[in-house]
């Protein structure tokens, strides 16, 4: 298969190039980036007026295959994430049975390469089950082809245990991707701890649940030399910590997620019960548990922090920590709704919208943040569409403007806060190795 994208604005971070210009793609590779190629093709797009980046990579995926396909499954989870423009993504471990071993990354593995939409790598879990007490199989994990180990959905509260785990994964030269939570803090919170919390008769959780462990953490990996990443951070301090880790040369990279850079506490919501219509009983509500994630939306402050961060090329990453839910597991109260929303569609149009047209980050800087920068964490060599480097790149329309509308998702589950927002900037094409894996509807 022989593709020409044609006058696209190039922005590949790993070369610095910006610039208007052709790319070739030929047997699943960038073969040509020039300002003019004058040949045939089976297929030629026009990308004028687009920005042609390296594919997409999410490093905080949760596919919730095996176990729970009812939330998602492989193939729903590949097709949602091509539809948001990533190439690759990286499965997080709280499945059932937990990924705890070489066996069940094998099976993921597998079945995404049968499913053949785009890239999944499997992350392993640090603990047997999940269950904080004893290490999982990370050596027979690595030789299956894990990129990191992560207890995603916790924090592994023994400090001894995960120190152990970090210097398993030194040896082995790969990541931490770490949850930071201390859970004797949460103590039955369900959102940010403030006014409005109060005004919702909500329990809050506070700031300091999260930094307690970032700041743990960062010592742990100043001792063990760790490649460290902190998933999904939310609060102000964690940006301070982390900018003053990397003073002093520790090895810690950080992520951000949309939700946390885009909404606060503020927009939560009360709802009024809704009716079981089969049972014909009131089903208990209190606000729009779309807005219930793990960690909370926080306050403003802490949102204006995340953004500096980014800007400011303190906070590395943008990941989604798409978490799928049914509808019958979040039309509840938010006591008993579970955490996580679905962001695989909507990251790189909330990215442009919130943070490039506000002028917090140039159109480079999404792209490093959302692709090469991803790459770099996990030791992978993507996020770079230099000729010679395989063909997973996105189109994305920077001047569309259009309605988020979770009815249109092609992922299994539909939980998000932001049905009905306005977005500008929008997917047109994903392209992986060199195969068109989505492309917008004319």
């Amino acid at each position: 298969m022989k593709i020409i994208i044609k006058n696209g604005r190039v922005l590949n971070p790993a070369t610095n190039t910006d610039e208007v210009c052709d790319v070739l793609i030929e047997n699943g590779t960038v073969v040509k980036m020039e300002k003019k190629i004058e040949e045939t093709a089976d297929r030629e797009v026009d990308a004028a007026g687009c920005f042609v980046m390296p594919g997409f990579i999410d490093l905080h995926v949760h596919l919730r295959d095996p176990g729970f396909e009812q939330k998602e499954t492989i193939e729903t989870g590949c097709r949602a994430a091509a539809h948001g423009g990533f190439t690759t993504i990286l499965a997080m471990p709280n499945t059932k049975p937990v990924v705890d071993n070489a066996d069940v990354v094998n099976y993921v593995h597998n079945k995404a390469r049968t499913v053949g939409i785009v890239n999944v790598l499997q992350v392993g879990a640090i603990t047997k089950g999940q269950q904080g007490k004893e290490l999982a199989d990370i050596d027979g994990m690595v030789a299956a082809g894990i990129p990191a180990i992560s207890e995603d959905g916790k924090s592994v509260m023994n400090a001894e245990l995960y120190r152990e785990a970090m210097i398993r994964a030194a040896e082995h030269g790969i990541a931490v991707l770490a949850h930071c939570e201390d859970i004797n803090l949460v103590n039955g919170g369900v959102m940010n701890e403030d006014a409005h919390a109060k005004e919702l008769g909500l329990k809050g959780i506070t700031n300091s649940v999260e930094d307690v462990i970032v700041a743990r953490d960062i010592m742990l990996c100043r001792e063990t030399g760790v490649k460290l990443h902190l998933c999904h951070c939310s609060t102000k301090n964690s940006v301070k910590m982390v900018e003053h880790a990397k003073m002093e040369g520790i090895t810690v990279t950080a992520e951000v997620c949309p939700h946390h850079f885009t909404l606060t506490s503020d927009d939560i919501h009360k709802i009024e019960p809704t009716i079981d219509p089969e049972k014909k009983v009131a089903i208990e509500a209190d606000a729009d548990t779309n807005f219930k994630m793990n960690p909370p939306l926080r306050a403003k402050e802490d949102v204006q922090a995340l953004k500096e961060g980014l800007r400011d090329d303190i906070m590395d990453v943008i990941a989604t920590d798409h978490a799928p839910h049914t509808f019958e597991d979040k039309n509840t109260s938010m006591k008993n709704a579970p955490f996580g929303i679905v962001g695989l569609e909507t990251a790189a149009s909330l990215t442009y919208t919130e943070l490039v047209a506000q002028n917090y980050l140039t159109p480079m800087q999404m792209a490093e943040k959302m692709s090469y920068n991803p790459a770099k964490v996990i030791g992978l060599d993507k996020g770079d569409i230099a000729p010679g480097k395989i063909a997973d790149l996105v189109i994305f329309d920077p001047e569309k403007t259009y309605t988020i509308d979770k009815y249109s998702f092609a992922g299994k589950s539909k939980n998000t806060p932001f049905h009905g927002r306005k977005v500008t900037g929008k997917v047109r094409m994903t392209i992986v190795g060199g195969h068109v894996v989505y492309e917008e509807k004319a």
